[in-house]
């Protein structure tokens, strides 16, 4: 199986996929954050390096799609190729940050890929306020991120539901982040835990030809 942790940054995908993955026994798979060499730059200025950075995580997400395609375990993972083009990429562009000949570029390259493999078994997606986000990503105290502006959350945040409610097709837990601290308190990490056993082992499993069928659960308090 395939699952994948959604949401955007800061939102604390990256410790749930580590919980998950030694709750499970299941293989945990990184964002490449810190080795994308576009990163720092993309921050600084983002219509110069908008192109470059999106390009390089579609890569990489896709190399690790071909790679969890041929796994013998279950893989979980921090970030999908499906938010980094329909979240990020579109980001992007709606800020004037790609040209239409880039844009028309990557989206057919996308296409492409998606001939070759399918949505995850599962995604997972934290929703979480942008105060919540600030909060945690003041906490890590990345230098790049530090320049991260508001209205660059907020814009990110709006695509991220509009995507799960009306582009996702595969089955979704949505978890509200503000109101519950799987990290600290282990009844909320519970709370996660049964909603994905009922899920993917319920009564209604993921049906045999692997296929996800849309089913939206909303954990919160």
């Amino acid at each position: 199986m395939h699952i994948v942790i959604a949401g955007n940054i800061g939102s604390g995908k990256t410790t749930l996929t580590a919980m998950l993955a030694r709750h499970y026994g299941w293989e945990p798979r990184y964002e490449t954050v810190a080795e994308n060499p576009y990163l720092e730059d993309y921050y600084r200025d983002l219509h110069r390096w908008s192109f470059n950075l999106e390009v390089f995580f579609l890569k990489e997400r896709f190399r690790d799609l071909i790679s969890i395609a041929h796994s013998q375990h279950t893989v979980i993972q921090d970030r999908s190729i499906f938010e980094g083009v329909y979240v990020f990429m579109e980001n992007n562009r709606a800020m004037g940050h790609l040209s239409d000949r880039d844009y028309e570029t990557f989206m057919e390259l996308f296409e492409q890929m998606m001939t070759v493999v399918r949505v995850p078994d599962l995604m997972i997606y934290l929703r979480a306020s942008v105060a919540h986000l600030v909060g945690n990503i003041q906490k890590r105290g990345r230098d790049y991120e530090q320049q991260i502006q508001l209205d660059y959350l907020e814009n990110l945040n709006r695509r991220y539901d509009d995507f799960i409610a009306n582009k996702y097709t595969g089955r979704v837990i949505t978890i509200d982040k503000d109101r519950l601290d799987f990290q600290h308190n282990p009844r909320d990490f519970a709370q996660i835990v049964d909603s994905i056993d009922r899920t993917l082992f319920g009564l209604f499993p993921i049906q045999g030809n692997g296929q996800s069928v849309q089913d939206k659960t909303t954990i919160e308090h």
